[in-house]
Parts: C-alpha cells; structure tokens; sequence
C-alpha cells in the first residue's frame, strides 16, 4: 500500500460517522476516569484513603462496580478510537500553512499516545490484572540514572512533562481550548469554558507536579523520588495548606472530566 492510498484510506475513516461517534466517546469516558481520580485524591485529602490517585487507581476502582470490566472495554475501546483519531488530526492535517505545524502535530501525536498508554491500563485492568505506574516510574527513572548522562535525560524528561503541565495551564488561561471546541451561544457555552477553564488550570498543575518530581529525582540522584500522578499528587498534601491545596487539585480534575463530557457533546471531530 502506498504512502498516498494509505493516507487517503485514513482520511476516509476518520470522516466515518462510525469514527467519529467512537471519538466522541473516547472524551466520555476519559472524563469519566478523571472524575474517579480527582474523587480519589479529594478523598486523600479529606483523610479517607481511597486508593491511588491515577489512571490505574481509577481502573481499579471502576473494576470493582457491577459490570465494571464492561466499563473498561467500553474505556478501552473509546480511549484507543479517540488516540486513532488524534493521529488522525496529527498527520492528515491540510492546507497551505500545514507544514509549519509540526509542534502542533507532535503536540497531538503525544495526546495520542497518553490515550493509547491509558486505554491499555483499562485493557490490563480488564483482563484481570494490575498495574503500578509508581513502580514504572522508579524503574524508569533508575535506568536513566545508570546510562551515561541519565541525569541530563531525567531532567529533560521532567522538564518536558513540566513543560506538558505549563501548556495544559495556558491552554486554560487563555482559553485555547476553545478551538477544538463547537460552543452554542449563552449559558450552556459559557458553562462549558468555565469547565475547560478550572479543568485545564488544575491538570496542568497536576502534571507539571509530576515533572517536578523527575527533575528532583535527578538532583538527587534517587529514582525513588520520581513518581507518577499518584505521587505528584500526594505530595501536594506536604505542602504548606497541602491538604487544601490537593483537593482543590482533586476537585479540579473532576471539573476536567466533567468538561470532557462537554467535549463530547462540542468537540470538532
């Protein structure tokens, strides 16, 4: 098959209504592990445990509801559909200015991958297994440190997902995330940026945390310090006010999740 046939048999399926519905759903049920996750860390916060406070704490949690492993396929299905179609948007992206948006299409094909990454810890969950994003994370973390110039590569990863975290701020600062958006008029869309609003402000912050911790680990020369969204997210409680401040946090990414219902609904897929 050649480049040509191959991009135009994928530009024809993502114009599919089949495509696009499944898209559609893969916002859904992103939403809906964010709103898991961010009740996890309120629940933290609050001093009633619940768990760890990331993709596989989520999984986990939504395992153990009546027809919870269905959920998880659903997860599964929705959230590879929604990273199909962000490579999509990524790589088939026309018009005279399209090769002057590489940052953009590496922007996307990364989203693409943290769908893809998260719909296969619903596909582990589901099939009757677990995951630990803290020791991946660690053990990640201490391979680098043991090649030649690991520390230089652990801070550039951590400042790159930094980096991810600051764009997740601005994108909500600036209401970017408006572009991706088809808002009705009135109420309803000034609710919806309002979501998007508090929702981006409070991923960001979650995940530039989570840089944070890599470039610490990397100062320190302790791969243990590293950590995933559970451990960013936890160690927001150390702080002074941290327990506030962590489910502020918490509180914010059930609003993110609530706007990726919105989005499911306005998105221009």
């Amino acid at each position: 098959m050649t480049p040509d046939t191959l991009k135009s048999t994928a530009s024809a399926a993502q114009r599919s209504r089949t495509f696009r519905i499944l898209a559609r759903a893969g916002f859904a049920v992103l939403g809906l592990v964010h709103v898991v996750i961010g009740a996890i860390a309120v629940s933290v916060a609050v001093g009633a445990g619940g768990g760890e406070a990331d993709q596989g704490g989520a999984m986990e949690q939504i395992s153990r509801v009546p027809f919870g492993v269905v959920v998880l396929w659903v997860i599964v299905l929705g959230l590879f559909a929604l990273g199909a179609w962000q490579v999509a948007e990524a790589f088939l992206e026309q018009g005279p200015d399209a090769k002057q948006k590489w940052g953009r299409r590496a922007k996307d094909a990364g989203t693409a991958v943290a769908y893809f990454a998260t719909g296969a810890t619903a596909a582990v969950y589901a099939l009757g297994g677990s995951s630990d994003s803290s020791e991946s994370t660690t053990s990640l973390s201490a391979t680098l440190l043991a090649t030649p110039g690991g520390v230089f590569l652990l801070v550039l990863v951590g400042l790159a997902v930094a980096g991810i975290g600051v764009g997740f701020v601005v994108s909500g600062v600036r209401r970017t995330f408006e572009r991706h958006l088809s808002l009705p008029a009135g109420r309803l869309g000034d609710g919806v940026r309002v979501l998007g609003l508090v929702g981006y402000l409070a991923k960001g912050v979650a995940v530039a945390v989570v840089g944070v911790l890599f470039v610490v680990a990397a100062f320190t020369h302790d791969p243990e310090k590293a950590g995933g969204l559970d451990a960013a997210l936890k160690s927001l409680a150390v702080l002074p006010f941290g327990q506030v401040i962590l489910w502020l946090v918490g509180a914010g990414l059930i609003v993110y999740g609530v706007y990726c219902f919105a989005r499911a609904r306005f998105a221009k897929v």
